[in-house]
């Protein structure tokens, strides 16, 4: 393989990767901490693509092209969503059985699913590249690269370094970890376990919706889209560990090299090769690559 065309890959697939730690951050957060199967969640990435779709042109009239302020107001919006709905719906699932979770959390997407028809019609929608972030970068005589490719990458690295930061570094993320592990002792501490799990829940959200929000530019903006990227962020949270944030990171970047090389090199059996990557590491190490945390 071509050396430049080697490095377009292996960008293409750290910023794959680097996507899905966002959505699967989250995920790892509902699951592993809060012990909740959330089949919605794909459809906070979706709900993210649709309001930069929808927030993007309005924010122009006001504030000028501000992509910047447009993902800021996504993210607002969707903490404020996710913390009504763990107040309105996931609150009462902590002591039902997993059955019961995934009934509802489907439920959930056949809802938002159907408010989307309603709101915003089946269309595949895009989202416009800012003026600032358009062009490419050159990388020889007859390559180069997008920039808007570069920024996202450059996003979720700050979006890790501060999650990671969060959770090992501040009193909300010790209150988060003690609260993982032993709910009763964090009740008798004084700290309200259920607030607490609504600020988990609304970050999860929000950083789905980040995903979804940043992607709309390159992906389009389409029915079902959250559906396609809940399967993968599963695949990345187990292999991982569930709960392990440093273990979806890794899991993550992990499966968008196989996913990326994967289509180049073994095209016909692209489909698999994550799956199977799944299956490797799952025969050695059962709980995930980390233990939560």
């Amino acid at each position: 393989m071509d050396p430049i065309i080697f490095l377009i890959q292996c960008l293409n697939a750290i910023q794959y990767g680097l996507l899905l730690f966002l959505v699967a951050s989250g995920l790892t957060l509902i699951f592993g901490i809060m012990g909740i199967i959330n089949l919605a969640h794909g459809s906070f990435y979706m709900i993210g693509a649709y309001m930069a779709f929808a927030l993007q042109p309005l924010i122009s009239q006001y504030a000028g092209e501000s992509f910047v302020l447009t993902l800021l107001a996504c993210v607002a919006l969707a903490a404020i969503l996710g913390y009504f709905l763990e107040w309105a719906f996931y609150s009462y699932l902590y002591h039902r059985d997993h059955l019961q979770q995934v009934l509802m959390t489907f439920g959930l997407i056949l809802v938002f699913e159907e408010l989307r028809s309603l709101l915003v019609g089946n269309d595949v929608h895009g989202v416009p590249i800012p003026a600032w972030l358009q062009g490419s970068i050159s990388l020889a005589d007859v390559m180069t690269y997008p920039i808007y490719r570069l920024f996202i990458s450059v996003v979720c690295i700050i979006v890790a370094g501060l999650l990671y930061w969060v959770l090992t570094r501040t009193r909300l993320g010790m209150m988060i970890r003690a609260g993982a592990s032993n709910r009763e002792m964090i009740n008798s501490l004084g700290i309200d376990i259920n607030r607490l799990f609504r600020i988990v829940f609304a970050m999860g959200v929000a950083l789905a919706a980040l995903a979804g929000a940043i992607a709309a530019p390159v992906s389009s903006v389409y029915p079902g889209m959250g559906q396609s990227v809940l399967i993968i962020c599963f695949v990345v949270v187990v292999i991982g560990g569930i709960g392990s944030i440093r273990g979806a990171f890794l899991a993550a970047m992990l499966v968008g090299f196989v996913d990326t090389f994967g289509q180049i090199l073994f095209p016909a059996a692209a489909g698999v090769l994550v799956y199977l990557l799944m299956a490797a590491i799952l025969l050695f190490k059962p709980e995930g690559l980390f233990k939560q945390g």
